[in-house]
Order: structure tokens, then C-alpha cells, then sequence
């Protein structure tokens, strides 16, 4: 199975749909699979107490500002989708709520995304997985029994899944990846397990990760990590994509097929070097 890239965009483009372009054109022109996004409905997610709270932003002075302002509505999202298709690159966001999976789901993405903090909000689950199409779902401050209770929702519901072992800090420390869990969690549940990362670096987590049978990455990518916003620092900026790319993909040409043979390319250095001495 070829290793599935997802762009983490989320709430990266500040609000900017120009932003947003060219972080899917980074992305499709690197070589990444997909490109993601986050969808919440404010008044739903957050309290109004909440949201009338001060804050300074770009946007204004209250948490209202500042989240609405980091918002894309149905007219983005339609531009978007547009621009997708012909980029010939697949989309699809994160809903924080189920009317955000509703407003999501009329998109006809090609698979859903359940992020680590919605493990526990249980209509939400029960919505994606009703859809039966093919969901990622992050594990990040997530407990195995937790994880347990998801896995099983999505299963009654014969809906595919893909686990993702994710560390839930902005940016990660390296030392905190613990990425052992990845081959424990694809025995646990006996289905494919990839890997979100959240890490200030660029590729190690991520190629230790594929040599550990990751089967799919999550990265944030910005155009610029000093921008506005919580997921800069622990993002790829765009003019590093080529590379990463490259570099997570060789990862299983490099493991090879682990059966030891006399390579073709090694022949002709063996007869010129062998040496055999009878007994």
C-alpha cells in the first residue's frame, strides 16, 4: 500500500482565501495526496460567554472576532472544492460539530478526518461513522480504553478507519513521538495506523515513522512558520515540501523486501572481488 500524505492546512490561512491557494498549490505541486481543513460552527462549539471575552486578533478585540475571522463559510468552501479539482488534489476538513460534518458532508470529500480533541464527543463519532466512508482518526490525549470505545462505535457501524498516532502538543517536543505505538495500535486493532505529526522539524519523526509501518502523515504546511496563528510553529513551511516529500516516500524503497539475495548491481563487483579459498 502507497503512502497516503494529508496537508494540514486547517486554520493556517489565516482567513484568507488567497492564503488558502497557495498553500493547496505547495501541497498538490510536492506531491501530497490530500489537503485539510478545519470546519466548526461557533455558536455551537463555544460558549457565549466564551466568544464575548476579550482577545486581541487581527480580526478584532474578542474571542468572536478572532475565531469567526479564522472561519471559511459555504462560498469559501465552494471555491475551494473548484480549485481542488483542478489541482487534481483531494480535500476534506475536520468537523468540530455534527452541523460542521453536515455542511462538510455536501462536499462529497473523498474521506472524513476526526481530530484527537473529538474523541469523546460522541454524536459527532456516530455522524462520520454513519456515512460509512473512509475515516482518519487522530489519538492524540487519548487513553487505549478510550480509543477502545471509538474504534468499536466506527466497527458496529461497518465503517473503515485509519488511526493515526498522534502526540496532541503545538509544537511537539521530538523525544515526545513515541512512535513504538504505532505497530502496538496496528495490533491492537488489526487495521492501518499512520502518523499526525505536530513537531518543529522536518523529517525524522515522520521517516521513522513510515519505517515503523506508518501508512499515512498528517503535517500542518504554512507559508510562513512567524505568521499569526497556534499551528505555525509546529508546521512545514511550503518551500520545505519538495523535500519532505521526497524523503518520506523513499523510506519503503529503502527497507526493500528484507530478503537477503546477491543483488544483480552487486555481480559484476563480485567477481572482480570475491574471494574463495577451498578448504
Amino acid at each position: 500500500m502507497s503512502l497516503y500524505l494529508i496537508a494540514e492546512i486547517g486554520i493556517n490561512h489565516n482567513g484568507s482565501l488567497d492564503i488558502a491557494k497557495q498553500l493547496i498549490d505547495a501541497a498538490a505541486g510536492a506531491g501530497f495526496d490530500a489537503v485539510k481543513f478545519q470546519k466548526r460552527t461557533i455558536e455551537k462549539v463555544y460558549t457565549k460567554e466564551l466568544l464575548d471575552s476579550p482577545r486581541e486578533s487581527p480580526w478584532g478585540t474578542t474571542q468572536r472576532d478572532q475565531k469567526m475571522g479564522l472561519e471559511f463559510g459555504r462560498e469559501q468552501y465552494q471555491e475551494i472544492d473548484r480549485y481542488c479539482k483542478g489541482k487534481d488534489i483531494a480535500w476534506s476538513a475536520s468537523a468540530w460539530d455534527v452541523d460542521a460534518q453536515h455542511f462538510v458532508r455536501d462536499f462529497n470529500v473523498s474521506f472524513n478526518k476526526v481530530a484527537s480533541a473529538m474523541l469523546g464527543h460522541k454524536p459527532l463519532l456516530r455522524e462520520i461513522a454513519s456515512e460509512g466512508k473512509k475515516a482518519f482518526i487522530s489519538t492524540g490525549m487519548a487513553s487505549l480504553d478510550e480509543i477502545d470505545e471509538v474504534v468499536n462505535l466506527f466497527q458496529q457501524a461497518n465503517c473503515p478507519i485509519e488511526l493515526m498516532h498522534t502526540n496532541s502538543t503545538y509544537p511537539m517536543r521530538e523525544e515526545d513521538a513515541n512512535l513504538r505505538c504505532i505497530p502496538m495500535l496496528k495490533a491492537r486493532y488489526g487495521c492501518d495506523v499512520g502518523y499526525s505529526g505536530h513537531e518543529s522539524s522536518l523529517i525524522k519523526v515522520c521517516v521513522t515513522a513510515v519505517a515503523l509501518g506508518a501508512t499515512s502523515l498528517e503535517r500542518h504546511i504554512t507559508l510562513d512558520r512567524a505568521m499569526y496563528g497556534s499551528d505555525q510553529a509546529a508546521s512545514i513551511e511550503t518551500h520545505a515540501l519538495h523535500n519532505f516529500v521526497e524523503s518520506v516516500r523513499m523510506v519503503p524503497k529503502l527497507l526493500g523486501t528484507g530478503e537477503k539475495a546477491i543483488a544483480d548491481v552487486e555481480l559484476a563487483v563480485r567477481k572482480k572481488l570475491r574471494v574463495e579459498v577451498a578448504e
